[in-house]
């Protein structure tokens, strides 16, 4: 029988093994306790999280399943759904980024065919050090290369996606991988083992002892390190192709019970949770599990996180039709088990019990954690006064500077490693605010972004929560789609920490405000604790993937100026508030002030304007301003379309906060002259403010400030030089190899 030490040495608690015994009735055996050990980590279990999460609107019309299963589900129409998943990769890309981030993709690119949907669309959302560091240059190669190569060899499109670089990464990367694909209602597929005598199949990749303890492993510190075996998995994309298409195909057919993705945890967590869902037991015997390396041991097997793999539940006597479908794609499927109707994981190794245990405790019976909760003490001390910060003398100068920071700059010296266009049905492409996909068959597209800001949720975790859900339904909305639903990605310290639990409640509360006012429902999503290293944890870093509808694709939107002599108009006001903007933080070297506040009533009436206005057709371009101000987001504009602006803006705010401020709820649009009179009609049936900002010509970017009609300020720039500086930001730092 196992001990109390071993339990400890597993990553158990005194209290968690007491609750074992209680459960058992007696003490576990060690492959008992070691199951128990990663179903009841925090990365399996959602201990810590569980009673916050509560707090997500996840259920509206457009849901067709909401949390608790392989992926989330939402109504587009036409008897068609859209699938979606964000999931971490986080400490296994740190470890080895290259394979931490390809596996991480192929583990949610399992969670979505597991529901029956065929793939679409892969994004990411990425953290990163400093490229001044030659380790955050090594894991950002890698982890981008381990994207691309997964997504690429798979045939999906990674169409999306966001990355950020701040010494708050250094020691911790976080690598969050979304999918997204298409089912048709009555094809849809949950992971529960039903029916008693039905068969239990493992299909797919042999099993061997890569990925032992990667759950525990995901939960706990960088600096922890398990006993015994290794914690990295290891993809094989061509496999994984292998396997998708074997699964639908299978999925075609009525006697597929249920099929389950064996990522975390493996055999293990996908036999559990699928009995579980069911109210079922399983009996299996691991001996007829399909193994690589030799004299596996029952609780390697169980726990081993081999890539490529299924559990399948099938009705008894097509055992030899789900093998023969495998058969055709050149992958095993072996029978190992038995549904049961006596809610056990009952785990045999050639007929003899090794293990007993009841699976829902296994699946939802982690003791759940209320932890402390208490504000951090820097919170009190983000104030700034700007008297004492001098203005800059050369705005030019700035908006350079600006556009060489790897966190404004041009990305496509990553997403040009992606294969955007396969599946022939990408109309946006990577660089825009959201991708847009048209849907095959219908009239129909649809719009997905993934966004995140840890610097604003560091500086105010409940401010930066809700700035992330509109920030990622305002992509949407200047794309010409209506946001439907989002899935998350919640990064986080040690939630043992008071100041780390605090954060992260505050952002949850903020993301449900925001989500509720929105009507964006949250129905899929991951929590990623102990991001952190020896010195310091990472921002809280929610990452919010969204998707929308357009009824019609052809009326989609993209940020770009369209044609010279448009007019160019704001919606929505500039106010003073220059906190947590990357101005203040890289070219005034301030780190302070608040996050810039959210209204979310002035949100809505702004989402809806500009959605109206790109449905009727009044508008050739529509941007949102966000990182880096106006002046930025006016220069991307001029960049997409390769065409200048002219204007003016009469203020009575300081020009440098005016211009390069992050206040929210601002969205840029440019129009025919002969259009105007229709938005402003709109706009003020909606209570929204609109400015004209100047109008679309050749050449330079030229920005007068104005203060009582006299200029107090001007930018006026070659476009060709801010893309030249822009497009080589990333790429010269990346390259220069030297030693920070």
């Amino acid at each position: 029988m196992a001990s109390r030490a071993e339990a400890k040495k597993l990553g158990l608690t005194d209290v968690e093994f007491d609750e074992i015994l209680n459960i058992l009735g007696r003490e576990p055996n060690f492959l008992e306790l070691t199951l128990y050990s990663v179903m009841w980590s925090e990365h399996c279990s959602y201990k810590n999280s569980k009673v916050v999460l509560k707090r997500f609107p996840t259920q509206g019309p457009q849901v067709l399943q909401g949390p608790g299963e392989n992926a989330g589900i939402v109504d587009i129409g036409e008897n068609l759904a859209i699938v979606m998943k964000v999931e971490s990769h986080n400490h296994p890309s740190a470890v080895e980024p290259y394979q931490g981030a390809a596996t991480g993709a192929g583990g949610v690119i399992r969670d979505i065919f597991a529901m029956g949907a065929r793939p679409i669309a892969l994004l990411n959302s990425l953290r990163f050090g400093s490229l001044d560091s030659q380790r955050a240059k090594l894991l950002f190669k890698g982890a981008v290369a381990g994207i691309g190569d997964y997504g690429n060899t798979m045939g999906i499109p990674t169409i999306g996606g966001e990355v950020y670089f701040d010494d708050a990464y250094r020691e911790n990367p976080l690598v969050n991988a979304m999918c997204v694909g298409i089912i048709r209602h009555d094809k849809i597929v949950r992971g529960k083992a039903a029916g008693i005598g039905n068969s239990v199949m493992v299909v797919g990749a042999a099993t061997g002892r890569d990925g032992m303890h990667g759950a525990s492993f995901a939960s706990g510190k960088l600096s922890d390190n398990p006993d015994q075996g290794s914690p990295m998995q290891v993809g094989d994309p061509f496999k994984e192709k292998q396997l998708m298409e074997a699964c639908l195909e299978l999925l075609e057919n009525e006697w597929v019970v249920g099929v389950q993705d064996m990522g975390a945890a493996g055999v293990v967590s996908s036999t559990c949770e699928t009995a579980a869902r069911a109210g079922s037991g399983i009996e299996l015997d691991v001996a007829l599990v399909h193994q690589r390396d030799k004299d596996m041991k029952p609780y390697e097997i169980m726990i081993s996180e081999s890539q490529e793999r299924m559990l399948v539940i099938v009705e008894k006597g097509h055992e030899n039709d789900v093998k023969q479908i495998f058969k055709k794609w050149d992958l095993e499927a072996v029978k190992v088990g038995t549904v049961t109707d006596d809610g056990m994981l009952r785990i045999l190794e050639n007929g003899r019990i090794v293990g007993e245990l009841p699976a829902k405790s296994l699946a939802e019976g982690a003791p759940i954690v209320k932890r402390e909760s208490k504000r951090p003490s820097y919170l009190d001390n983000l104030n700034i006064d700007l008297s004492r910060i001098p203005e800059p003398e050369d705005l030019n100068e700035v908006l350079l500077k600006l556009f060489d920071l790897p966190n404004i700059a041009s990305k496509a010296v990553i997403y040009s490693q992606f294969d955007q266009t396969a599946g022939a049905d990408t109309v946006v492409s990577p660089g825009s605010d959201a991708a847009v996909l048209r849907i095959k068959g219908t009239k129909k597209g649809i719009a997905v972004s993934i966004d995140g800001n840890g610097y604003y949720c560091y500086l105010d975790p409940y401010e930066g929560g809700k700035q992330v859900v509109a920030e990622a339904a305002r992509n949407l909305i200047v794309s010409g789609a209506k946001p439907l639903a989002l899935t998350d990605g919640l990064n986080f310290g040690s939630p043992e920490k008071p100041e780390v639990y605090y954060q992260f409640e505050e952002c949850v509360k903020g993301i449900s405000e925001a989500s509720k006012n929105l009507g964006i429902p949250v129905i899929s999503g991951n929590v990623s604790f102990y991001n952190e290293g020896r010195e310091s944890a990472v921002y809280p870093t929610p990452i919010i993937g969204m998707v929308g509808v357009l009824e019609d694709v052809n009326k989609h939107c993209t940020m770009g100026f369209k044609r010279q002599g448009d007019l160019v108009v704001l919606l929505g006001e500039n106010n003073d508030e220059i906190g947590g903007s990357i101005y203040l933080k890289e070219i005034l070297n301030t780190v302070g002030g608040p996050a810039p506040r959210l209204n979310l009533d002035e949100e809505i009436n702004i989402q809806k304007c500009c959605l109206k206005a790109i449905e009727l057709g009044l508008v050739n371009s529509a941007h949102d301003v966000s990182d880096g101000g106006l002046a930025v987001a006016l220069a991307e504009c001029c960049i997409a379309g390769s065409l200048g602006f002219e204007g003016e803006v009469e203020t009575n705010i300081r020009p440098d906060i005016l211009l390069f401020g992050e206040c929210q709820s601002r969205i840029i649009l440019s129009l025919s002259e002969e259009n105007l009179s229709v938005l402003n009609k709109l706009a003020k049936e909606m209570n929204v403010q609109v400015s004209v900002l100047g109008f679309v010509k050749p050449g330079n970017i030229n920005i007068q400030v104005k203060r009582k009609g006299q200029i107090a300020r001007n930018i006026d720039i070659s476009l060709d030089k801010i893309i030249e500086i822009s497009n080589n930001a990333i790429k010269r730092r990346v390259e220069n190899e030297r030693q920070a």
